[in-house]
């Protein structure tokens, strides 16, 4: 049990036959009557994001998710799979259970399957990772006093925005977070 008082970004409860993750969380002590916390909750299930108020000295449960590390193999259609490196077995996954998760993640990648008492609920790539620019247009000299960006597809075919001097062939890593061009590899 987590008191309302003790809430911090990240953390999951338990909440209306829900599992939440904090997203955002304040604690707010008007001038006058009680103080409360105010946050900002996402359905870890759903992806739904929902406000509630809670007294300080309210309690939830806190929920326990697993992460596990597993290797993303390949995708035939709408499933996608996956295996634990130590164990062999085997998982698949659908899209609507993916999103777009595994838009910068090569086969044969390590990824983190999180689950809630055996539901998984979503996958989460490496923080970084290094692609090579299939598609690009050429960058002209002279450009780059602007600092300005250009299109690129990268080999999983996400599409990312990358300075003028990158070209096709070239290897760049990139924030799976953000989806944003950190450097050349």
């Amino acid at each position: 049990m987590i008191s309302a008082g003790d809430f911090r970004n990240g953390v999951t409860i338990e909440y209306d036959n829900n599992v939440y993750q904090i997203i955002e969380f304040q604690h707010v002590k008007p001038g006058k009557g009680a103080a409360f916390v105010r946050t900002k909750l996402k359905n870890i299930k759903s992806g739904g994001v929902v406000e509630k108020t809670f007294r300080p000295t309210e309690k939830c449960p806190t929920a326990h998710i697993d992460r596990a590390d597993m290797q993303y193999l390949y995708s035939d259609g709408d499933l996608f799979h996956f295996m634990d490196v130590n164990t062999y077995d085997q998982v698949a996954l659908s899209a609507d259970q993916i999103g777009d998760a595994l838009k910068f993640v090569k086969e044969n990648e390590m990824v983190k399957i999180c689950s809630h008492k055996g539901d998984v609920f979503s996958v989460e790539p490496p923080l970084f990772v290094e692609l090579e620019i299939t598609d690009t247009e050429p960058g002209f000299k002279g450009d780059t006093a602007t600092g300005a960006t250009k299109p690129a597809v990268v080999e999983t075919g996400a599409t990312v925005n990358v300075p003028l001097f990158v070209d096709r062939g070239d290897r760049i890593k990139i924030d799976t977070r953000t989806g944003e061009y950190l450097s050349r590899a």
